[in-house]
């Protein structure tokens, strides 16, 4: 599904709408260009899970983990040069059933990610039209979890619907 938001505030929102529908033990792997707001959209999509701490972006820390009526942990593989590094940190028991899981820079690590998972891949417009804050988000479903909330996930996105395809 491919979607446009026009402002940091709408790719929040956006993000909010997804977690309404996320449950303990989800991953996301969110993706795209430097500077395109993952970590915004994480900031909706915890507050979609109850989280009232101030989401930051785990660049140098490479995980953060948060307290809410669902769980999160945030990492970002940036820093990480090889894919042992993500096991090493810990990431077979970040994901549970107690928690959701967003890894920033997921496609580098696509290999490692359970295969039941969302993707959200965020980019910014090739030609800037009106506003700097202009975004593209590609949304896919992956996995019998995921293809179970399709319909669903596809309703609480239709406001941001771009005339893309569907996810």
């Amino acid at each position: 599904m491919k979607l446009r938001t026009g402002s940091a505030g709408e790719t929040e929102a956006l993000a909010e709408a997804i977690g309404a529908l996320v449950r303990g033990g989800d991953v996301i792997l969110l993706a795209g260009d430097l500077g395109a707001g993952k970590t915004t959209f994480t900031k909706g999509l915890a507050r979609a899970l109850g989280i009232t701490d101030t989401i930051v972006s785990p660049t140098f820390t490479i995980v953060r983990e948060y307290e809410g009526r669902v769980d999160l942990a945030h990492l970002d593989v940036y820093r990480l040069d090889h894919l042992q590094e993500l096991h090493d940190i810990g990431f077979d028991e970040l994901v549970d059933d107690s928690r959701v899981t967003v890894v920033e820079w997921g496609d580098v690590v696509a290999a490692a990610l359970p295969r039941d998972r969302l993707e959200v891949w965020i980019e910014l417009p090739a030609i800037p039209e009106e506003s700097d804050d202009e975004r593209i988000v590609s949304v896919s479903v992956h996995g019998p979890s995921w293809y179970e909330r399709r319909a669903e996930l596809e309703r609480a996105l239709a406001p941001y619907a771009g005339g893309g395809a569907a996810c």
